[in-house]
């Protein structure tokens, strides 16, 4: 397999990890929240990991044209 293509399967495999994790923080937000902030936290980091990804996959699709 080919670099760009690890990039994109990690980067769907956060990307999904992230959407649970802004579900499970709405969802916790009128019962508990302080898991709430936890889960809404660990999204963010993520998302800041899946920008770094995009970054690299756009300039990996760059370097091989």
């Amino acid at each position: 397999m080919k670099p760009i293509d690890d990039i994109k399967i990690h980067q769907r495999k956060l990307n999904q990890r992230y959407k649970e994790l802004i579900e499970q923080a709405y969802n916790f937000r009128q019962t508990d929240s302080a898991l709430s902030d936890i889960s809404e936290y660990r999204a963010i980091k993520l998302l800041n990991k899946l920008n770094r990804l995009k970054y690299l996959s756009r300039e990996s699709a760059q370097t091989s044209i």
